[in-house]
């Protein structure tokens, strides 16, 4: 498994799918809306993200009458993990250069 960069478009797209619940679960045009990017930037960082371990999908499996049927993503065990660390690190990092920059 290995790290991912993390890009603002990323970022974004981990942080609706560490938000995510089992009452209100992630799926493709959600995480579109809530991250505010396009499906050309959110699809392809669910692949990268699936090819990597940190996400699995599944599709809809109850009724959807009148619309096609939704692929819900969920972090894995290893990538909530891993996705919590990284944008903990990135926060510290950014905090730490804030003050940094401002002490001065």
């Amino acid at each position: 498994m290995t790290n991912i960069r993390l890009t603002k478009p990323t970022i974004a797209v981990l942080e609706t799918l560490l938000s995510a619940t089992d009452d209100n679960p992630a799926w493709g045009l959600s995480i579109c809306r809530e991250a505010d990017l396009g499906p050309g930037t959110v699809y392809p960082i669910l692949d990268r993200l699936a090819e990597r371990g940190w996400v699995t999908s599944h599709e809809e499996t109850g009724p959807h009458p009148g619309r096609p049927a939704r692929r819900f993503y969920e972090l894995t065990g290893t990538g909530r993990r891993l996705s919590t660390e990284a944008l903990a690190t990135r926060r510290a990092r950014r905090f730490g250069m804030g003050l940094a920059g401002g002490a001065s």
